[in-house]
């Protein structure tokens, strides 16, 4: 019997935390008897009515293993072989992808800088000027992250307003929504109203970060893309036979709240451990606290010190700015001991 000696609370990231009991419950739930691989199952069916009931009865959403697969799957319903992606410099597509979208897709990404990962239309108005030009990979498609990297959310009127200049543009609208839930959950509305109802067209649905075991969604909001759906989705390597157990998960997350729940409590603790530092001479946050993340500039003796305690990753070393990241099973009492930890050896490093 393997034996583990515990971890201490990682902040380092959302992946980093267990599964939800709901969640582990739905997976042991699925686990009955035999039953049709390949997505024809009950479960799956259940998945895709769960989804439908929370993004509008026009969505179509196929269960994936993985985010970056649910990226690169989405970005190839609408790319041609001669497109280009604009995307924020620090996107997950570009900065921790390994390169797929490039090497499966063969599309061009555009990485365009930002101030907090945030697109708006004007960042992306002087690149369409290529458009028709025979020398130039053509804009395509342009792909947001909500949250973003930098945990900042966009706004549902701040993605309709890219998304309505986009399609006027004959461009799409692709999000990354590893942590769609915190955006919503922080900014208090529903995930239809930041993505649907804002004119998103392709999203990639994260569930992993937010509680589930290993499960992720590329979820079609535009019906005239779906069709290549299955096949891309066959050719990416992202077609489970048991598909049942991937697609429990999902349902489990999207049934009563649950992702609401996990999504706000992971914000709230992020919230807490902000608020807990703000104030420490020589502290200050890089970007606004919008989700579950904080990204805190600290003495540089302090991050070395702190690491050695706790998990957590260097953001900005040029500048000494961490990333911390709560998650659905941070307790206020592991955030109060690292507040009074980080404030321990802060003061013990002016």
């Amino acid at each position: 019997m393997l034996t583990t000696t515990p971890f201490p609370k990682s902040f380092a990231s959302d992946n980093h935390a267990g599964v939800h009991p709901k969640v582990l419950a739905a997976v042991i739930e699925a686990n009955a008897g035999d039953a049709p691989a390949y997505g024809a199952d009950p479960w799956t069916e259940a998945m895709q009515d769960a989804f439908r009931a929370e993004f509008g009865a026009q969505t179509t959403a196929y269960a994936m293993f993985n985010g970056t697969g649910a990226n690169v799957t989405g970005l190839g319903l609408v790319l041609r072989p001669y497109d280009s992606v604009l995307c924020p410099v620090t996107a997950h597509i570009n900065t921790h992808e390994c390169g797929a979208a490039e090497r499966v897709l063969g599309a061009k990404l555009v990485p365009l800088p930002t101030a907090d990962g945030k697109l708006t239309a004007d960042d992306i108005r002087d690149h369409l000027s290529v458009l028709g030009n025979t020398q130039y990979a053509q804009p395509r498609v342009v792909s947001i992250s909500q949250v973003t990297e930098c945990g900042t959310a966009y706004t549902a009127a701040e993605t309709a307003e890219l998304a309505e200049f986009l399609h006027s543009r004959g461009l799409f609208l692709h999000m990354d929504g590893a942590r769609l839930a915190n955006a919503a959950a922080e900014l208090d509305c529903s995930m239809r109203a930041l993505t649907t109802d804002a004119g998103v067209d392709v999203l990639s649905f994260g569930g992993t970060k937010n509680g589930a075991m290993g499960a992720e969604a590329l979820v079609v909001l535009n019906p005239e893309l779906d069709a290549p759906a299955l096949f891309l989705r066959k050719q990416g390597m992202q077609l489970a036979s048991k598909m049942r157990y991937v697609s429990a998960q999902l349902t489990a997350l999207l049934a009563d709240g649950l992702w609401h729940e996990n999504a706000a409590h992971a914000n709230a603790m992020a919230h807490r451990l902000a608020d807990g530092v703000r104030d420490l001479p020589g502290v200050s946050l890089r970007y606004p606290v919008q989700s579950n993340a904080v990204f805190p500039v600290l003495p540089e003796k302090a991050i070395a010190e702190l690491q050695q305690r706790y998990l957590f990753h260097m953001w900005d070393a040029t500048e000494n700015v961490v990333r911390w990241v709560t998650a659905f099973d941070t307790t206020p009492e592991q955030v109060d001991t690292f507040i009074s930890d980080i404030r321990a050896v802060v003061g013990s490093h002016p």
